[in-house]
């Protein structure tokens, strides 16, 4: 029986890791479930799966999660704040941690269930993006198994020979090609999209995301992000990562090896494939998942991404070969633009513009521990929102 904490509980990952755990009561158990501040959706899932314990990372938000557990008649214990999130990823609580915290906030509890030798399944790309190489080696030197949850990863992961992911370069690996629906605005031109509203960037044509991450999707940061998240989780180098839209989200990523094989993993577009993959890795279990009617769909079609339109994915590219704090630097910058822009305080393409503006101005910086990698965060959020104010 798996122990499994739920680190984002109340997003769309946490849903659907909930649905597969419930699938199979005789194969997992949530036993600590998280959220940041939406206690009464916090309990509402605490009524129906009964963990130990619910964390709280509002610490202000303590007192209306412990009086709501205890009226719902639940003996599930309350705890609150960022430091019980660390503590509860590395405690005996749990032999299995779901990163789904959104954003560089999951990173410390990301980091802490790797140092605890857990299985993490990552749904948080952030914290790799902003924390590779600390991250994978604290997986290695812990004896923790690395997991990915995005769909495009996952598929990786699948194609890929060998056990759990620690970073190093596969034998006879060519390339990796990550997959992209193109989002909301595939087609348009970069002109078309200088008015796009956020509603209009959060209406994603496949996936069910929250609006940061379907914001990501929609300038194609989101798989920029992916880039360095590969060369990080599968020791793949810049020039061998590709990505390729893929309008359909049925070919969810593919591998090229040196014999001039291509192996890509199919299915369609529900995150519980890949959590019920990461969940009961090696073995493969019902997700709830419909199956492929391949001759109903008939066609699956392949192009370029239009790299002038959308110019986020050219900037992760830059950020992955600068190194050092470039890619923290990046991640940090685009959560301040996608909170500007869904607040209507910035333009849609006003985005990229800020991204790059932050990489000049931070190029070169450099960080090697946790601290570091936090106080370059949150020098990069400082910068961007001064670059925000500039005419």
């Amino acid at each position: 029986m798996r122990r499994v904490a739920v680190f984002g509980a109340t997003g769309s990952i946490g849903a659907s890791t909930l649905d597969v755990i419930a699938r199979h009561p005789d194969r997992f158990r949530a036993t600590a479930l998280t959220a940041n501040d939406k206690v009464d959706e916090l309990v509402a899932l605490c009524v129906r799966h009964r963990p130990d314990i619910a964390v709280v990372a509002d610490a202000s938000r303590y007192a209306a999660l412990r009086d709501a557990l205890a009226g719902a008649g639940l003996h599930t214990e309350a705890r609150a704040g960022s430091e019980a999130l660390v503590e509860l990823a590395g405690s005996d609580a749990c032999d299995t941690v779901v990163a789904a915290i959104v954003g560089a906030a999951g990173l410390p509890s990301t980091l802490a269930a790797a140092r605890a030798g857990k299985r993490l399944l990552l749904a948080n790309k952030e914290a790799i993006v902003v924390a590779g190489a600390l991250l994978v080696e604290a997986v290695a030197a812990n004896g923790a198994e690395l997991l990915p949850i995005d769909s495009e990863h996952n598929a990786i992961f699948q194609c890929l020979p060998g056990p759990a992911i620690h970073g190093a370069a596969r034998p006879g690996v060519r390339r990796i090609v990550l997959t992209a629906s193109g989002g909301p605005f595939r087609g348009r031109t970069r002109a078309q999209l200088a008015e796009v509203s956020p509603d209009e960037a959060c209406a994603h044509p496949k996936w069910r995301m929250g609006r940061k991450i379907s914001v990501d999707s929609a300038t194609l940061m989101n798989k920029g992000l992916e880039v360095i998240e590969a060369h990080w989780l599968f020791g793949a180098a810049a020039d061998a990562i590709d990505v390729v839209v893929h309008p359909q989200s049925i070919v969810h990523s593919l591998v090229e090896y040196a014999d001039g094989s291509m192996l890509a993993q199919l299915g369609n577009p529900d995150m519980r494939t890949a959590l019920a993959y990461g969940l009961a890795w090696p073995d493969r279990i019902d997700a709830g998942v419909a199956p492929l009617d391949l001759a109903a769909l008939a066609r699956l079609d392949f192009e370029a991404p239009d790299r002038a339109a959308f110019p986020c994915l050219d900037l992760a590219y830059r950020a992955l070969r600068e190194g050092g704090g470039a890619a923290t630097v990046l991640n940090a910058a685009n959560e301040v633009a996608v909170s500007a822009f869904l607040q209507g305080r910035l333009g849609f393409l006003g985005i990229a513009t800020v991204l790059a503006a932050a990489l000049d101005a931070l190029h070169g910086a450099r960080a090697d521990s946790l601290d570091a990698l936090l106080a370059l965060d949150a020098e990069a959020r400082r910068v961007a929102t001064t670059l925000l104010r500039s005419p």
